[in-house]
């Protein structure tokens, strides 16, 4: 997409806060000294045959933008492409009944959308939220002496593949890493804003280093992070192992390569290849200080965002990426 905007004119709106330009989670555009809008769009393919799992997998997904700017969802529109004369519209209506329960479990209102016939299933919502203009949280904002912390794990994109290639059991994928996929990101961006946020972002499809990535150049600092600290869903290491992969590693190798990027640790292949993994509805990447971070992962620890893990910090340097 960014090669794509290369070279256009945008007109300059001095309300307009957060824009393009260090490829942030949603748009901020100032109504008032007190009240700013958050606007948000995102739509996905089933990573799931289940229409209902994948209906609240792509709504939470498309919420996520908002809390990652330290907004409050409003009002939602959905999104659907769907192929009205090769599948029966009960899985429409599942689907969007797994989306609008994700709306109404983040307090906001589903209110119209738009359907486009299409040979291949795909949904997700259009989202506006609200957020006081000086409490705006961007990934664009982390400083040195920051700590990272993740509050999802990390390897959904594998695992979705292997469930459809047969190599990995769905009842696992339903029991095990659904739910938190699906989890809203709400309660943890909660306990964060109740402390000196610096930054945030989600991980999604970039995968980890892609979105660090963005965060580090946004914010012109080197993030140093804990290979071994990083919490990942189970089994998504060994379907690496045996040759499995996504669509998206190979490019989100080649993204991140075009940064500095320090591997200062022995990893395998496959272990790597974790830190490529394409993410659908992840968790939040927080920059926070140090001293405010062992605090926070104790209460989103206690809140029940149990997978949440410190995993590296931001330090001075050339914006990139250090993985020790």
């Amino acid at each position: 997409m960014s090669d794509a905007l290369n070279g256009l004119n945008f007109h300059r709106d001095s309300n307009l806060l957060v824009g393009i330009e260090t490829s942030d989670d949603a748009a901020v555009y100032k109504l008032s000294d007190d009240l700013a809008m958050v606007n948000t769009v995102d739509f996905i393919t089933p990573p799931v045959d289940d229409p209902y799992w994948f209906g609240q997998i792509a709504a939470a997904n498309s919420i996520s933008d908002v809390y990652s700017m330290g907004g409050k969802p409003l009002t939602a529109l959905n999104v659907v492409m769907f192929p009205s004369s090769q599948l029966d519209m009960g899985i429409l209506r599942e689907i969007l009944r797994g989306g609008n329960d994700k709306v109404v479990e983040a307090g906001a209102c589903l209110a119209g959308g738009h359907t486009v016939d299409d040979n291949e299933p795909k949904y997700g919502l259009c989202v506006n939220g609200v957020v006081h203009p000086d409490r705006i949280i961007t990934n664009a904002g982390a400083q040195p002496g920051d700590a990272l912390i993740l509050t999802k794990p990390l390897g959904s994109g594998v695992l979705f593949n292997a469930v459809r290639a047969g190599k990995f059991d769905m009842k696992e994928l339903e029991q095990f890493v659904l739910p938190t996929v699906a989890a809203l990101n709400r309660l943890a961006m909660e306990k964060a804003l109740a402390c000196d946020l610096h930054a945030c972002t989600d991980i999604t499809g970039f995968g980890l280093l892609g979105h660090v990535l963005e965060m580090a150049a946004g914010s012109g600092a080197h993030a140093a992070l804990n290979y071994k600290a990083l919490p990942f869903y189970p089994g998504a290491h060994e379907m690496y192992k045996i040759g499995q992969t996504t669509g998206s590693n190979k490019a989100n190798r080649a993204l991140v390569a075009r940064h500095p990027l320090t591997m200062a640790t022995d990893l395998t292949r496959s272990q790597e290849e974790l830190l490529y993994d394409p993410q659908t509805s992840g968790g939040l990447l927080l920059s926070l200080p140090k001293n405010q971070a062992q605090k926070l992962l104790q209460q989103l620890l206690e809140a029940g965002v149990g997978d949440a893990a410190i995993i590296g910090e931001i330090i001075s340097g050339i914006p990139g990426i250090t993985v020790q």
